[in-house]
């Protein structure tokens, strides 16, 4: 979603907000801006184009001089992309300038307001409200005007904001919607994202809900939203720049498929000592585990496809109902919710606003909450009783891949754990998945080795313009999220159906030279699936197939294969989702496509 920087200190601020700029483009926008105060004049300058527009336009920041700066990339929620919707927005009087995450729900009526007071508004947006709302409640100290200004805002945001009258200062406020300062010495930061702050500290705040810093270049002071001090700890952020680099790789989201195995594998190590799981960051009981009569795992987008799997793997493992609800049908229905029931949320951000809603209205009925989040001090990860971080490391392409594939390594550890908590499973049974779950890593590089003959796949089939995933059990819980990866950064269009229900309605579109991608590696079920292989074949379509290295029953149907290693049928999805990652990586490259930044997408979605 949106991306938010801003600097204070002995340095030239535009270069800085620059280059936070750039490290947050993962995030998607379509329109950019930056404002730095000189003296007492506020400069900005917008663009609809790159950040790299916005450098030439200023001379790379030299242009505009001032060592207190805020940035902002947009994607547009009020109003169209362009200059004068692009953030930040400036004051009537030139005084007060705001960057803004989030929605301002009861910016309708609040614009009313202020255009009965004199304002004139010159954008489309809900943001200018703000700005406005601050120019009319400053009265000489610049906390104050914020802190009421706060107390009428309705809805989300993270807003960065600095004030003429106050040359010395940068102001930041958070509601749900994520914000981070960055404490450097005798230099200080705000980003909506630590990555875009690491090349210059590694010292962060996280504000609460509710929160107000005052920044200086001397030290960063918090109220709450009554205006009263808090007293806050730092964090220090434990991965370094270069995670955040290309290294080498055309994309990010190449980089990221490769860096699975060492994720995974930081995901599991850490957690299974002398042949045992040890969740210790995490108190559930083996009785609280036999209260739990439900089990719901609530997420969105690929983490609900994540989800999907986990709800086989659960159910198998602990006889428990499972269900999966995306997070933002959940927070809008009566859901049959109680102190029985486990609500297993997972996130790679940990600041999903649909995830987070859910999480509040299931918590309000009584359930325990787990989450399976990538970022330490979340808002996800603090509002859960128990939290399990992924420790994927930053992942910086709009379509995921090692944050899908850590949620997924957490959901077997946990199944396993709380299997042999509740004795659903022996001490030997549960051994010996341990040492598959230790095997998942390299398992996972098999399978990138495995695959060369992808990039001449990709060229074979890149020009379909529809294709369709089938697969049953854990294959058609996988084809979801390889569906998702085709159609989010090639733009072709790509179902996923269960095989079952083939001749349910879907058949009736397979036609000839339709593209089917059949999913054939949960063995229990493969005749099955090759039924309705055969059946689509018989009206005309290609297939390509996945399937266990040795199988070769499926080259008797199957126009093409791509090959996975051998492992547990229960993680089966840590190694079939790998051949579907380098497909969809490749016929996007083949179309042209923006693999890391795909069109209206956003890394982030926080803001419903």
């Amino acid at each position: 979603m949106c991306g938010i920087v801003g600097f204070i200190g002995e340095r030239k601020a535009a270069p800085i907000l620059f280059e936070g700029l750039e490290r947050l483009e993962y995030r998607g926008y379509d329109s950019a801006g930056i404002a730095v105060l000189n003296k007492d004049v506020i400069t900005t300058r917008k663009t609809t184009e790159r950040i790299k527009m916005l450098r030439e336009i200023t001379e790379n920041g030299q242009g505009i001089p001032g060592s207190l700066g805020i940035g902002h990339t947009r994607w547009a929620t009020h109003g169209a992309p362009s200059e004068r919707n692009a953030h930040p927005h400036v004051s009537n009087d030139g005084k007060f300038a705001v960057v803004h995450n989030g929605i301002i729900e009861n910016y309708i009526t609040l614009k009313e307001e202020l255009i009965q007071k004199g304002f004139i508004f010159e954008s489309e947006t809900d943001t200018e409200v703000v700005v406005h709302l601050l120019a009319n409640y400053y009265k000489g100290n610049l906390i104050e005007a914020v802190v009421k200004a706060a107390k009428r805002l309705e809805g989300s945001y993270a807003l960065g904001i600095i004030c003429a009258h106050e040359p010395d200062v940068l102001v930041a406020v958070r509601r749900l919607s994520p914000l981070i300062l960055g404490v450097g010495i005798g230099e200080s930061f705000i980003a909506s994202d630590v990555t875009a702050l690491i090349s210059h500290t590694k010292t962060v705040m996280y504000l609460e809900d509710g929160e107000i810093a005052e920044i200086k270049k001397s030290g960063i002071r918090v109220f709450d939203k009554a205006g009263s001090p808090v007293e806050k700890s730092t964090t220090e952020i434990n991965w370094n720049i270069d995670a955040a680099e290309k290294s080498g790789y055309d994309h990010f989201m190449m980089k990221e498929i490769m860096e699975q195995p060492r994720a995974v594998r930081a995901t599991l190590e850490p957690r299974i000592k002398n042949g045992k799981i040890k969740l210790d960051d995490i108190s559930i009981t083996a009785a609280d585990l036999k209260n739990v009569n439900r089990i719901i795992i609530t997420a969105c987008g690929s983490a609900s496809y994540a989800g999907q799997v986990g709800r086989y793997v659960l159910e198998e493992l602990l006889r428990i109902p499972v269900e999966v609800d995306l997070a933002s049908e959940l927070r809008y229905r009566n859901p049959i919710i109680n102190e029985h029931t486990l609500l297993i949320v997972i996130s790679q951000s940990g600041e999903t606003a649909d995830t987070i809603a859910a999480l509040k209205e299931a918590k309000g009925r009584g359930a325990r909450v787990l989450s399976l989040v990538n970022v330490v001090g979340s808002t996800i990860a603090k509002m859960s009783d128990d939290v399990l971080y992924t420790w994927a490391g930053p992942e910086i392409a709009v379509a995921t891949t090692k944050g899908y594939s850590t949620q997924l390594a957490l959901l077997y550890l946990f199944g396993v754990y709380a299997a042999e908590l509740l004795g659903n499973r022996t001490g030997e049974e549960c051994a010996e998945m341990i040492t598959e779950l230790q095997n998942l890593p390299e398992q996972i590089e098999q399978a990138l080795i495995l695959n060369d003959n992808i990039i001449t796949l990709a060229q074979k089939y890149h020009k379909n313009q529809s294709i369709f995933f089938i697969g049953r059990n854990i294959d058609y819980a996988v084809s979801m999220e390889g569906s998702l990866k085709l159609k989010e950064i090639s733009y072709i269009h790509s179902e996923a159906y269960a095989a079952g229900e083939l001749k349910h309605g879907t058949i009736s579109l397979i036609d000839n030279d339709r593209l089917v991608i059949a999913l054939a590696c949960y063995e229990r079920l493969f005749d099955k699936l090759m039924s309705n292989i055969k059946e689509v074949k018989a009206r005309g379509a290609k297939v390509l197939a996945t399937a266990i290295v040795g199988n070769t029953k499926i080259l008797t149907e199957a126009d093409d294969v791509m090959y996975i290693p051998r492992t547990n049928p229960l993680f089966l999805a840590s190694v079939e989702v790998i051949p579907l990652q380098l497909l969809a990586y490749y016929v996007a490259r083949d179309n042209g496509c923006d693999i890391d930044k795909p069109r209206n997408l956003a890394k982030s979605v926080t803001v419903e």
